[in-house]
């Protein structure tokens, strides 16, 4: 049995998770604790665990998997083709004028020079709004989803099991009522949602437990981090004003400047394995059958490949980036992320004049395993 090296629940951690990751990162790159098992910082490390699933499984759930990202081959190349197809280029962008309408609809509704609670009243507002119109949602299930996401946070830092199993059956409640609607509306229907319902794998249509996994990672696994993602961008750039002016400027960098910021301060913390075997990885022996938690907060900020974690170099930090994950396992839904953020933020700086903070205020951290800022009080100018 290891000993602990850390603890990921010590409010000194949890003060910062970022700062604390990276001296985690410099002291111990790969960690023990009870809590979480075995904790993964460095890049090089991080990356050896993603391209080595056979003794990495992402299958950490034998009684509910995630689809598709929660299988291992053969069972996962099915489901991510099938998944994928959800994801191709053409198709993703043509939601963008509707994005767009979404975005420049709730900037207009701020008054002209305002100071506001920006994740709760823009960023969240957002991704609910976006993702419900992607997935050819009814408007009322946006409310649904946001009592579910405050009941879940609340869940969550209780860690009590009675409380977390509540929040996970009033979101599967919810999801199953939408698709008995989409099986009941008329055969014309070809929202997101209603092809999910006719999609095949090995000749067969989807289970429910199958359509529930799928629907739940496009919804709970993504709302949380999409407000987070934006509530990080417009913290960075307006501290940075220098960074602002030249986004407002130049438009066409605005795609590299946001995958740069989210490696900066990454708005997924972790992601979670188990070894299938006896291994040693950092210098550290793991046996069969163990927790590994690679901290994508520790390795996107790892300074013998970025050098000064701090440093803004989206061009020079692209190619080693792994805000999507790498391998087999990377994110499926990166292109719609992409364009969620990418649209929200042109619209955010081209329809004001200008964005900021008090600096004098620290940042509100959210606490692990949420990434991000908890609140962020935003000045806006229009």
């Amino acid at each position: 049995m290891a000993s602990d090296d850390w603890d990921p629940r010590d409010p000194r951690v949890l003060a910062d998770q970022v700062r604390a990751y990276d001296h985690m990162r410099t002291t111990c790159p790969v960690a023990h604790s009870d809590h979480l098992g075995w904790t993964v910082f460095s890049h090089a490390e991080v990356v050896a665990v993603l391209h080595d699933y056979d003794t990495y499984s992402s299958q950490v759930s034998e009684a509910h998997p995630a689809v598709p990202n929660g299988y291992d081959p053969p069972q996962h190349g099915g489901y991510r083709r099938l998944i994928d197809g959800f994801f191709l280029p053409d198709e993703i962008s043509g939601y963008e004028s509707k994005f767009r309408q979404i975005a420049e609809t709730l900037l207009d509704e701020l008054p002209q020079d305002s100071e506001l609670e920006f994740i709760d009243s823009f960023a969240l507002t957002y991704a609910l709004e976006t993702q419900r119109v992607w997935l050819g949602w009814p408007p009322e299930t946006a409310q649904a989803l946001r009592h579910w996401m405050a009941m879940s946070q609340r869940a969550t830092l209780s860690g009590e099991r009675f409380v977390l199993d509540a929040a996970a059956e009033q979101f599967d409640s919810t999801v199953r009522r939408i698709v008995d609607a989409r099986r009941a509306a008329p055969v014309g229907s070809d929202d997101v949602t209603t092809r999910l319902l006719r999609s095949r794998i090995d000749d067969r249509l989807l289970t429910d437990d199958e359509i529930l996994s799928i629907l739940r990672n496009w919804t709970a696994g993504e709302l949380g981090t999409m407000s987070a993602s934006f509530g990080i961008i417009v913290d960075f750039v307006a501290r940075n004003p220098e960074i602002q002016r030249d986004l407002r400027e130049s438009p066409g960098a605005i795609p590299a400047a946001i995958d740069e910021i989210l490696r900066i301060h990454p708005p997924l913390m972790s992601n979670r394995r188990v070894t299938t075997r006896a291994t040693s990885l950092g210098g550290r022996d793991i046996g069969a059958g163990e927790r590994v938690t690679i901290f994508w907060a520790g390795a996107n900020r790892d300074a013998t490949v970025f050098g000064d974690p701090d440093h803004f170099a989206p061009t020079h930090n692209a190619s080693e980036n792994l805000l999507y994950g790498r391998g087999i396992h990377d994110c499926p839904g990166a292109p719609l992320a992409r364009l969620e953020l990418r649209v929200v933020l042109e619209v955010l700086l081209a329809g004001t004049d200008s964005l900021t903070v008090d600096h004098d205020v620290p940042p509100d951290f959210a606490q692990y395993p949420a990434g991000g800022l908890r609140s962020l009080r935003v000045h806006v100018v229009r």
